[in-house]
């Protein structure tokens, strides 16, 4: 496909946390110039070390850019970034298509919608998946919902960040998208994790198991990429636990409203929260074999 992009002028990104500063890092040759803005204006440093810029505050990027890149924690957050006083959409320029990649509430993504084409921009809501290990290798899988026009329009820098990139239908269909994708990776974490302690109670060799059975049935992305760290006690953050709450949340919401139960994500959504009331929120998502550690009373994780 043609690159669009050269027409658009300077991109800007808002968020550059543990996945944003990755995903921002890999469109920068597509970027003239990146503008960056992070809370922790720390953390925006090694994009600057790659010739981006860094603003003060997001109405800066508003004022200099006409595509904007936003992934940051809370629904919260992004309400304040687009809506706040120093926010996105009363700065904006006509014609600015804004991304949101934090996965947030489709509902959200609706009304930013709604509010950038009164003023002459579009937005498309974007959520990704791939973990850290995904927005380092520019690997992610990209869930997009909006028009097609604009979504064409983005696809040369999704296609920079990911190995996926599907416009899943209008404003907010990205959104669901990612709650399908969270709802799977809830039950496939509980999965792996209650074999991994079956495993050690039974005096398994845990790297044979996972190689083993990661060749049969078994196998997927969480048995390939955070069975490894549970068995080297590495729980450092690909994805938080407080962020993951905070996506059950949303599902569990959205699917209350439509009418759903949805008892196994209800199940793993409360043991995670045990582990972020035991102070462990800001651990990775493969910390689940500790709650259910825990729950057992085996002592087989610290």
């Amino acid at each position: 496909m043609e690159n669009n992009t050269a027409t658009l002028g300077a991109v800007g990104w808002i968020g550059t946390g543990v996945m944003g500063r990755w995903m921002a890092h890999h469109i920068v040759p597509l970027a003239s110039p990146l503008y960056v803005y992070n809370r922790t204006k720390s953390k925006t440093a090694p994009l600057v070390s790659e010739g981006a810029t860094a603003v003060d505050l997001p109405k800066e990027i508003a004022e200099k850019c006409r595509i904007i890149f936003t992934i940051v924690g809370h629904p919260s957050d992004v309400e304040a970034v687009y809506f706040g006083e120093n926010g996105l959409l009363q700065h904006a320029q006509e014609g600015t298509i804004f991304i949101d990649m934090t996965t947030t509430k489709p509902s959200l993504a609706i009304e930013i919608n709604k509010a950038a084409k009164k003023i002459g921009c579009d937005s498309i809501d974007a959520p990704v998946s791939g973990g850290d290990v995904g927005a380092r290798n520019g690997q992610l899988s990209i869930m997009a919902g909006g028009t097609k026009e604009s979504f064409e329009k983005i696809l040369p820098f999704f296609q920079e960040m990911g190995k996926s990139a599907v416009l899943q239908g209008p404003a907010g269909s990205g959104q669901h998208t990612k709650m399908c994708n969270q709802i799977v990776i809830a039950g496939t974490m509980i999965g792996v994790s209650e074999s991994l302690l079956y495993a050690r109670k039974a005096g398994l060799d845990g790297e044979t198991l996972v190689q083993t059975i990661g060749k049969g049935a078994a196998g997927c992305w969480t048995l390939d990429n955070l069975a490894p760290r549970v068995l080297k006690d590495d729980f450092k953050p690909g994805f938080m636990i407080d962020h993951f709450i905070k996506d059950m949340g949303i599902a569990l919401e959205e699917s209350k409203n439509m009418g759903l139960a949805l008892p196994g994500l209800a199940l793993v959504q409360q043991l995670y929260i045990a582990l972020q009331g035991a102070g462990e929120g800001s651990n990775g998502t493969q910390a689940l074999v500790k709650a259910l550690d825990r729950l057992n009373s085996t002592h087989l994780w610290n």
